[in-house]
Parts: C-alpha cells; sequence; structure tokens
C-alpha cells in the first residue's frame, strides 16, 4: 500500500499550532474525547443497570457476578487492542483502523440503548469491547506518528491527548448519570451512542491532516494468507459460541476466563516480537526492558479500574453522597477523577516539558505510580468496616486525587513509551502489548471485586495496597539495569 509524501514543510513534527503541539492532533485529541464520553458514560451506570432490580429498572444480577461482568467486558475491551493492532500492522493502517472502530463502537451504544435486556447487553458489549480495542491501540499509535522519536514534546503531547480522554470521561457519568437516575438506564445508553456520532463526525472531517504515515501498512499480509486466517477467525467465533451454548463459558466463570486468555496473549506476544528475525538487537533488548513495566502497570490497572467494580459498589452502599438535602447520582463518583485529570495534566504537561532530559527515567514514573495507587488503597483503611453512607464524599475525593496522581505518572508515560521502544515492525502491536496489561490489570479488578464481597474491608484495603507499593519499591530498585536494555530510552 503506497502514499504520497508529504512536503517537508508540512509534516506535523514542525507543527506547534495546537497548544504547542502539531494540529493534527486536535482530530485523534476529538474523537478519542467522544469515544470516552459515551465509553464512561456507558460504563458510569453499567453496573447499577446489572445488578439493579428490575422494579429499578435493572436486570437483578447478584452484584459479585455482575462486577465480574464488568471486569470481564473492561479486559475484553483492552484485550481486543490486538485484534484492531494486527489489522492496523497487517492490512489497513492505523488511521483507517481508527475510523472504523468509532462506527462499531456506535453500533454498539445503538443496540444497549434499543434492545432491552441481556440480548441488548451481549450484543451492545461484544460491539464496544471490539470497536474500543481497535480505536484505543491506533489513536494511540497515531498520535506517536506526529512526533519524531527524540522529539522532547512526546509526553507532553500525550498529556493533552489524554486531556482529552478525561473531559470525556468527567461529563460522560454526570450527564448519563442524570438519565439513568430520572428517566431510565435505556436513555442513559442512548445519550453515549449519540456523544459517539458526534465525535465520529468531528474525526471524519480531520483526518485529511493526520500525515500519510499514519496509514501506512508496516508488514502487509500476502493476500495468499487472507483466506486461512479469515478461516481461523471463522472457527474461533463458532468455538465461542459453542463455549457458551454448551454452558463452558458463563456470567460466573467469563472474568476468570479473560484473564487466562489475556496471560496466554501477552506471554504470546512477548514471543513473537522477541523471536522475530527482523528486529535489531538493540529493539530486542528495548522489549525485553518492556516487561517489568508492563508487571508494574498489570499490578496499577488492577487497582485503579476498581473504580469501575468496588468503588462504584463501595459509592452506592457506603458513601455519603447527600449534598444539601439531594443526593447525586452514583455515577457521578466516577466523574471525579478526570476533573483532577484535566486540572492535572497540563501541569504535568509542563513539569515535564521544563525539565525537559531532567525529567525522572520512564521506569521511576512507573515506580511512583506503582507504589502511589498502593497508598491510595491504604487511605481506605480508616473508613473501612464503617456502616452505611459513613464514609464523607470529601475523603472520597481526597482518595480519587491519589488515584489520579498515580495515573498520571504511570499511564500517558506507558502509552509514550510503548511508541518509543516499539520495534519498527511492530509499532502498533507494541502499543496493544501495553494495553494488554490494562486488559489484565482490569480483568483482575473484576475478580478482585469478587472477593471484596467476602472479605474484611481492612485485610482487602490493607493487602492489596501493601502488595502495590512492595512492587514500586522494588521496580524503582531495578531502574539502572532496566534502563541499559531501554537503550538510550528514557
Amino acid at each position: 500500500m503506497t502514499t504520497i509524501a508529504q512536503p517537508e514543510s508540512e509534516l506535523p513534527q514542525d507543527d506547534h499550532r495546537f497548544f504547542g503541539q502539531p494540529r493534527a492532533l486536535a482530530s485523534i485529541f476529538g474523537v478519542e474525547m467522544w469515544e470516552r464520553f459515551s465509553f464512561y458514560g456507558m460504563q458510569g451506570i453499567l453496573l447499577l443497570y446489572l445488578y439493579y432490580s428490575a422494579a429499578d429498572g435493572g436486570l437483578g444480577i447478584p452484584q459479585a457476578t455482575a462486577a465480574g461482568i464488568v471486569g470481564a467486558y473492561g479486559g475484553a475491551v483492552y484485550l481486543s487492542t490486538i485484534l484492531g493492532a494486527w489489522i492496523a500492522d497487517r492490512l489497513a493502517g492505523s488511521e483507517r483502523v481508527l475510523f472504523v472502530s468509532a462506527f462499531i463502537i456506535m453500533i454498539g451504544h445503538i443496540a444497549l440503548a434499543l434492545i432491552p435486556g441481556v440480548a441488548g447487553v451481549i450484543v451492545g458489549l461484544i460491539l464496544i469491547a471490539l470497536g474500543s480495542g481497535g480505536l484505543k491501540a491506533n489513536a494511540t499509535s497515531v498520535v506517536g506518528t506526529l512526533y519524531r522519536k527524540e522529539d522532547p514534546r512526546r509526553d507532553a503531547g500525550f498529556s493533552l491527548f489524554y486531556l482529552g480522554i478525561n473531559l470525556g470521561a468527567f461529563f460522560g457519568p454526570i450527564l448519563t448519570g442524570l438519565l439513568q437516575s430520572t428517566i431510565g438506564f435505556h436513555y442513559g445508553f442512548g445519550l453515549a451512542a449519540v456523544g459517539m456520532a458526534i465525535g465520529l463526525t468531528q474525526y471524519a472531517f480531520g483526518r485529511k491532516r493526520l500525515p500519510d504515515s499514519s496509514r501506512e501498512v508496516p508488514d502487509p499480509l500476502p493476500r495468499s494468507r487472507y483466506m486461512p486466517y479469515a478461516l481461523i477467525a471463522a472457527a474461533f467465533i463458532v468455538l465461542i459460541v459453542v463455549l457458551v451454548l454448551t454452558g463452558v463459558i458463563t456470567a460466573t466463570n467469563l472474568v476468570t476466563i479473560v484473564i487466562g486468555v489475556t496471560i496466554v496473549a501477552s506471554v504470546s506476544y512477548f514471543i513473537v516480537i522477541l523471536s522475530n528475525k527482523h528486529i535489531s538487537a538493540v529493539e530486542r533488548k528495548r522489549v525485553y526492558a518492556f516487561i517489568p513495566l508492563f508487571i508494574a502497570s498489570v499490578a496499577f490497572w488492577s487497582l485503579y479500574q476498581q473504580q469501575f467494580t468496588v468503588v462504584t459498589i463501595y459509592s452506592d452502599l457506603r458513601l455519603d453522597r447527600v449534598l444539601f438535602g439531594w443526593e447525586m447520582p452514583v455515577s457521578w463518583v466516577q466523574s471525579i477523577n478526570p476533573v483532577f485529570i484535566i486540572v492535572l495534566s497540563g501541569v504535568f504537561a509542563a513539569i515535564w516539558t521544563k525539565w525537559g532530559a531532567k525529567q525522572p527515567s520512564t521506569p521511576v514514573k512507573f515506580a511512583f505510580g506503582t507504589a502511589i495507587m498502593g497508598l491510595a488503597f491504604l487511605l481506605f483503611l480508616p473508613f473501612a468496616g464503617g456502616a452505611a453512607n459513613s464514609t464523607p464524599l470529601l475523603a472520597m475525593i481526597g482518595i480519587l486525587l491519589i488515584f489520579t496522581v498515580a495515573e498520571l505518572l504511570l499511564s500517558p508515560v506507558g502509552l509514550s513509551v510503548s511508541t518509543k521502544l516499539a520495534p519498527d515492525l511492530f509499532k502498533t502491536q507494541m502499543v496493544a502489548l501495553f494495553f494488554l496489561s490494562v486488559a489484565l490489570g482490569t480483568a483482575i479488578s473484576g475478580l478482585l471485586a469478587e472477593w471484596y464481597a467476602v472479605a474484611p474491608e481492612q485485610l482487602y484495603f490493607g493487602v492489596l495496597g501493601g502488595i502495590a507499593i512492595v512492587l514500586g519499591v522494588i521496580l524503582a530498585a531495578f531502574t539502572k539495569p532496566i534502563l541499559r536494555l531501554m537503550s538510550g530510552v528514557r
């Protein structure tokens, strides 16, 4: 697949018109913002929809099972980045996959809004998971094409990209939660569909500003192999359907299956990349350097993603949400973190830009992010075992502030380093590897939520927080050997 080279003067790497970043970043910023509006808006009410009784507009699924479903779905979203990345690198290029994925997401939200009962959940979540996976890995990869590897604006640009994500994540739960609490769940899901339609429309008009490199296919699949791969895909789909119909895959064990599949996929992906004969010795060392970062990321996300499981249940049952005599919707708690992201992402971007080459290395940022996430869990301990509505809202706000600081030290930095450490043949698929760590952590968060239902809160928050802190300390201790493997990348 060939592309027409852009004149050197038009390269986005030399453009500073979007807050000092390439103007093309605005298009990706916009589609990701609206996709996150729809994603988090829907997810803000999804768990409640699953376990609320039919009288309250829900499906009446047991709480622990519902939390596992949400964790499995979240893991499947990030797991599907593998498929989106593979299609981009072998068939269509990142930008094209991004555009089609946005359309699939919109259809998924429409299905969730219009199809009643469990059928709507199944159809909607499958489409949203597939579309979101394709969009996430490729949006990040396209952002990476806007910068040269040595461009010091990279981390700052990814932080601004992250700001767009969190603008959507802030408004989504507020507006869908307001509709859910006043006129019903399906109106909230419908609003998520409208948001995705807006994002798809604005992106369609801005695609032309993206560099030709975003449409390149790095490792084209020979046409002779199209049919074998199509048959494999069809066989996989048939296998899943058979396993569901025969009761091997159920709602109660779904999250465990997603965890197992994600572990196998992650190990396989590392083996495929490291055993490829066409990557250089330096590229191979950089992939090895990514392994400890991957492990730290899994630990981080297994705690952080509990915002959509444990924190949602905690907010529904234990948090005092009354403001001046009015009780705010449960989903609004999920908009607290994005507020802090919006405020602090610019601060972090400015800090990294000002420090330039003197800023902390990526392993150090990961170590602090993991340990601070553990600290956030320890902050639940003073309120552990309390009565209904006993936790002050201000305390939850403070805890989620710590969530945010940890997130900004790890998540946008992880997106950035995955593009910097990627071998040339695996540009998008390396980003998918980072999202596999998110997939595994997210699925684990669903499994942990099942433990939360039966374990003493002091034990739950204390053990998980302590483990994360210890992992952060270990990673910090191995910073120097990791940097040696990174071969000049910081």
